[in-house]
């Protein structure tokens, strides 16, 4: 089938209203716009106008998930199955317009283009940009994904924000359902498929001039809790040789886990949130917790990496006389992308004169969740420098339009895919 072509009109749009979205964030650099927010609420209704003026019906599931749906040729039949393609719109704090958003703006632009054309497909393309895929304000990723693919535990759902909120409750005062979250979920029986575009988050496709790249994996992630317990003490009257200061002995925990990391190929590891306890100028701290984020390519690797962290973690603590245990709060499986839904994607890449420059992703995606009822397969976006997460993150114009042509050829010679 001819690709549809993306017109002046639908480039612009795809353009600008990356501007337009990042404008919904909370005061301060960058954007951020977390879970259940009032910024949530708005993104959703500019959304949802988009989605609409593209000709989709729209809804909002109990997630708070907006699901865009350009409906399958009527020759199709009433069986006609879904293909799902999107991203997510909530933000680090912070953080860049492109990262989420971008993938949620090219599905709404192809969509736009096969309306303009009046191309119906033989399935359901459904445009579906997740609520949650940061994990930001209750510490947990992929809440919207997870619910669409009917894997979120309930238990979940009486985590609190920093401000104490439960997450049930933040649903339920934006609108939305939690008691109602088996209604989010998707049949594997009547979805072919998952696409996602992403920023790259990372230099490669810029340093060999590439557009857009073919993702083949993700990896495993884990986040741990280590809480450090020390002597408090005052800070003018314990001599520096005779102190159990938990916080220096936090610091020493951090700079071992580097270098564990720092050894071992495509680990990698960071340390993102300390809180010191009592927090006083002038006391010697007597208690620190710190977070750490361990990823790499597979079980094997990242299970070595943390025995190791460990053992050099538990080695600090009895050289500095404090006390030392950690908790695993949260885990994504690594995946590696669908063998088909990878070689559609290449096909698409080459029809646009591109070579298929193949990308593992150590960052954690919504695909994580969807494979559990779904192929997937997943395109990167060149991205400025590398930078995301951050303010400064960039995506060129010619990118994302390269980008959207090839997720519209992708669609337009869709075969769905045998699962295993």
């Amino acid at each position: 089938m001819r690709p549809v072509e993306l017109s002046e009109r639908v480039i612009r749009a795809l353009v600008g209203r990356h501007e337009e979205l990042a404008r919904i964030s909370e005061p301060g650099p960058g954007v951020t716009r977390l879970f259940a927010t009032s910024e949530h609420l708005q993104a959703i209704e500019l959304l949802r106008d988009w989605m609409q003026t593209a000709g989709m019906t729209t809804r909002v599931d109990a997630a708070g998930n907006l699901v865009g749906r350009w409906a399958a040729d009527p020759a199709a039949g009433g069986n006609a199955k879904a293909i799902l393609i999107g991203s997510h719109h909530d933000t680090v704090r912070q953080g860049g317009r492109y990262d989420g958003a971008m993938g949620v703006l090219l599905a709404i632009a192809c969509v736009e283009a096969l309306a303009a054309a009046g191309r119906r497909l033989d399935f359901h393309v459904d445009v579906v940009c997740f609520s949650d895929e940061e994990g930001t304000r209750y510490g947990t990723s992929l809440i919207g994904s997870r619910a669409i693919a009917g894997v979120l535990e309930e238990a979940v759902l009486d985590w609190k924000d920093a401000g104490g909120v439960r997450m049930r409750d933040a649903m339920s005062r934006a609108g939305f359902a939690p008691e109602r979250l088996a209604t989010c979920a998707y049949r594997p029986a009547e979805t072919l498929g998952y696409v996602e575009a992403h920023i790259e988050q990372g230099p490669v496709l810029e340093q060999e001039n590439l557009p857009v790249g073919l993702v083949t994996g993700i990896a495993v992630g884990s986040r741990y809790r280590f809480t450090v317990e020390g002597v408090p003490g005052h800070a003018g009257t314990v001599p520096m040789a005779q102190r159990r200061d938990a916080l220096t002995a936090a610091a020493a925990m951090v700079l071992a886990c580097e270098h564990v990391a720092r050894e071992r190929a495509e680990v990698v590891a960071t340390v993102g949130r300390l809180e010191v306890s009592p927090g006083a100028t002038n006391v010697i701290p007597g208690a620190v917790t710190f977070t750490l984020d361990l990823r790499a390519p597979d079980e094997p690797r990242q299970s070595a990496a943390l025995e190791a962290m460990v053992i050099a973690v538990e080695r600090v603590a009895r050289e500095r006389m404090v006390a030392v245990r950690h908790e695993a709060y949260y885990r994504a499986d690594g995946c590696e992308m669908d063998t088909a839904m990878r070689a559609a994607l290449a096909r698409a890449i080459e029809a646009e004169g591109l070579p298929v420059r193949e990308l593992f992703s150590g960052a954690g995606h919504d695909a994580l969740a969807l494979r559990h009822i779904a192929p997937v397969g997943m395109l990167f976006v060149r991205c400025r420098d590398g930078i995301s997460h951050h303010p400064d993150e960039h995506a060129e114009p010619a990118d994302m339009v390269t980008a959207a042509r090839v997720l519209l050829r992708f669609l337009a010679d869709f075969a769905p895919p045998t699962r295993a």
